[in-house]
């Protein structure tokens, strides 16, 4: 790991800025590796989560990667541009040049929920903004690692860009190199002790973390049906382990039944069967399964209604393929883990709001949420919610799909994360915007040099003036 960090910043330092043409072959070979090997690819996460379907990883992984990809080539020639910028008129007749460098040597640690998406979508980012990568994938997704680890070294020298596999106890000295810029994307609680390795070396970072994301209905919502065919989808893509999944659900009091009724048949419409559905994908390890069991056991210990939505016998989850039953759990209290740690699964707790204010008061009460979701009919309602609340980012009668859009920055705020990427912000993103101001031979700053006399202080009347 050591060795081919210094071989990357020996690149980056001696060799001039990657030219246009070399971060387009550089994509160009990231979309071959896609596009050539997508099969294997999704063979290989199926086989890291035990059930995940080709199809399901055809939409939540290479569908948002092949637009980030898409979007990166159309528009890297105009991003990658010097950008002239105004000169106030007391430095005319220079001229004021922003240059977009890349940094250098970009470090990133990827997550095993989405491990091509979120691992090959920042890296693609990052090189096409001409920086060299190092990519530390989940250990917790082998198979996947393992195989881009063997794509990569097949497409890239090792100075460009290469795949660093390894357990935690590598990605702890991983995050402590001292990169030019180091992307992280997984837990809240991992995440700062990765802003804690990197600030050691100063090193700007970007973190994607979580949180409790709330989905909220309105009053003025009238199609429940429609409504909660989007929220399970939401909330049940990829077995509910999305950073972005509806976490809780707010609901206005009095609803709770024809909602319950309405997520059923949202559900047996998704999932007719669950078990051994290539489209429903299972809990990733053991670990993470009996933690969420362990979230109902405890819910249903302090007297919450837990209420089993899916098709079929109500029975527990086949421990062999981990593919859990989705739940709705009603009157869960504060001071459950259900409603303080990110759920990450598929169960979604549902608290009645007496009045609209109360929704963002709960909302406010916490940390501030990666995402948001909101459905209704009455745009004042729907305006209060976006004035009154901060998340990182929303959509409005829908889930999830802010994030496919390559033009909306993706990131999180304070517990969810620092720092945007996607589209020209995740360009920037590894971009230094070095700035340059060309002095013209006719330049009057001299001027303003001493001895500070009466020449002195008509100049600096008249700028005043101008100022």
């Amino acid at each position: 790991m050591l060795d081919i960090f210094h071989a990357q910043q020996a690149a980056s330092r001696g060799a001039p800025p990657a030219p246009l043409a070399l971060r387009q072959d550089r994509l160009a070979r990231v979309h071959a590796l896609v596009e050539e090997h997508a099969s294997a690819l999704c063979a290989a996460v199926h086989a890291d989560f035990g059930v995940r379907g080709e199809r399901l990883t055809e939409i939540a992984d290479l569908f948002v990667l092949r637009a980030t990809l898409g979007d990166l080539r159309r528009h890297l020639a105009r991003w990658s541009r010097p950008r002239r910028v105004r000169t106030p008129l007391y430095l005319l007749p220079g001229r004021g040049v922003i240059e977009r460098q890349p940094l250098g040597v970009v470090g990133i640690i990827g997550p095993w929920n989405y491990p091509l998406q979120l691992t090959l979508g920042p890296a693609a980012t990052a090189l096409a903004a001409g920086n060299r990568v190092m990519l530390k994938p989940s250990e917790i997704t082998p198979r996947t690692s393992a195989l881009l680890a063997e794509l990569v070294v097949g497409r890239f020298a090792p100075d460009e860009f290469s795949v660093v596999q390894g357990d935690a106890d590598v990605a702890a000295e991983f995050a402590a190199l001292p990169f030019d810029h180091l992307f992280f994307t997984g837990s809240t609680a991992v995440g700062r002790k990765v802003a804690e390795a990197a600030a050691r070396n100063l090193t700007p970072t970007t973190l994607e973390l979580g949180g409790k994301s709330p989905c909220i209905i309105d009053a003025s919502c009238t199609d429940l049906d429609a409504v909660a065919l989007k929220i399970a989808h939401g909330k049940l893509l990829n077995g509910g382990q999305t950073c972005i999944a509806p976490d809780y659900l707010l609901l206005p009091r009095g609803r709770e039944e024809a909602f319950t009724q309405a997520f059923r048949r949202a559900v047996a419409q998704l999932f007719p069967r669950l078990e051994g559905n290539p489209d429903y994908a299972a809990i990733i390890t053991e670990r993470h399964h009996a933690r969420l069991r362990a979230l109902l056991d405890e819910a249903r210990a302090a007297g919450a209604r837990v209420e089993d939505v899916a098709p079929g016998a109500t029975t527990d989850t086949n421990i062999d393929t981990r593919q859990m039953r989705p739940t709705l759990v009603f009157g869960a209290t504060p001071e459950l883990r259900l409603l303080r740690e990110e759920i990450f699964g598929p169960i979604l707790p549902v608290l009645s709001c007496e009045r609209p204010e109360d929704a963002i008061a709960h909302v406010n009460a916490g940390p501030r949420p990666l995402a948001l979701y909101w459905f209704g009919q009455d745009a004042a309602a729907r305006d209060a919610v976006l004035r009154g609340t901060v998340s990182g980012g929303v959509t409005v009668n829908d889930t999830l799909l802010h994030i496919a859009h390559e033009g909306l920055p993706f990131g999180g705020v304070g517990d969810s994360g620092w720092g945007a990427y996607h589209g020209e912000t995740g360009f920037l993103r590894f971009t230094h915007p070095k700035s340059v101001l060309l002095q013209s031979r006719w330049a009057a700053g001299h001027l303003l040099y001493p001895p500070y006399g009466e020449r002195f202080a008509r100049v600096m009347g008249l700028i005043r003036r101008l100022l």
